[in-house]
């Protein structure tokens, strides 16, 4: 990658991301946030280093732990913290909440909390671009769990005989709630078994964008060329628990966690930017600052925004 703007472009959003969740944990800590939380907090460089090739009109289906995906896909903050909240100003009218957000308007079709679910629905929309002759694309995040479903299997086998354009982005966070991948996955890498089905495995390091973003470059690239689907597997870690509830301990060390800590995708941009003197550590503050005021604004705005009014309790049913 050659253009420097690009990546101050990602670490920006990833510290967008960064920020916003850890905003989104105090308001749940606080009892504004109805429901379960799933914080993106370490993945941040996946779903930007993927997200960074998408247009407008492409698709994207997020999972239960998807605000970082749906930053990355350009879904306007007010909108989204709003949805969190559970009020009328966000981007589902406050009926999707935190596990359910989307946007049609910026391709974020659906963030499905039902573990792999959300994979076949990518291979329909996949489907609906081939009917159609588009160049779009469809993209499917999930986790390490979802791998060992039904619906993984089914999405792969299909995709792979209709030569559909979809990438299956898998963000190999090591555990499915508590359980380790060591324990779930008879593979060491995820992406291997795209080869049961004749497509494209990748592998990569998916605490460091640069890495993310010149993969899903070539996925999305032969997707659009009509070369058919990719299996991206991006091995990274959730720095918190599983959920707000979960304080992510009992099932892993201290000495494990610490030591993913220092694979931190944002400090290792960060290290990266003042490495190479594209940034100083004077601007890297006053992104930060910057950054965080956007996040709090966002924050402010849900806060203020009504609830869902009782007399439209049926409204959206069908």
């Amino acid at each position: 990658m050659n253009s420097y703007e690009k990546i101050i472009s990602m670490y920006k959003k990833m510290l967008k991301i960064r920020l916003f969740e850890e905003k989104i944990g105090e308001e749940y800590a606080k009892g504004l946030v109805p429901g379960l939380v799933h914080l993106y907090i370490g993945q941040e460089a996946v779903a930007v280093g993927v997200c960074e090739h998408l247009r407008k009109d492409d698709y994207v289906f997020g999972t239960h732990r998807g605000h970082g995906i749906a930053i990355a896909k350009g879904l306007p903050l007010n909108k989204l913290a709003a949805e969190i909240l559970g009020k009328e100003t966000g981007c589902c009218k406050g009926r999707g909440g935190s596990m359910r957000v989307a946007d049609v308007e910026s391709g974020l079709m659906y963030s499905c909390p039902i573990v792999g679910a959300g994979l076949p629905l990518a291979v329909g929309a996949g489907l609906s671009i081939k009917l159609r002759g588009t160049d779009q694309v469809a993209v499917c995040f999930f986790g390490d769990g979802a791998s060992n479903t039904g619906d993984f299997h089914e999405s792969l086998n299909l995709a792979a005989i209709w030569n559909l354009p979809v990438i299956f982005v898998c963000e190999n966070n090591m555990y499915a709630i508590s359980v380790s991948v060591k324990y779930s996955t008879s593979v060491e890498d995820i992406s291997r078994r795209a080869h049961g089905y004749n497509i494209l495995g990748v592998v990569v390091d998916g605490n460091d964008v640069i890495a993310v973003y010149e993969a899903a470059r070539e996925a999305v690239q032969r997707a659009r060329e009509g070369k058919g689907p990719t299996l991206l597997e991006c091995k990274t870690y959730r720095l918190t628990g599983h959920g707000t509830t979960d304080p992510g301990t009992g099932y892993r060390s201290k000495e494990e966690i610490e030591e993913w800590k220092k694979k931190c995708p944002i400090r290792r941009i960060e290290d990266y930017l003042l490495k190479e003197g594209i940034l100083t550590e004077e601007d890297l503050k006053r992104i930060r600052e910057i950054t965080s005021r956007e996040d709090e604004d966002a924050i402010k705005f849900a806060g203020e925004s009504p609830y869902p009014y009782p007399e439209n309790v049926a409204a959206y049913v069908f």
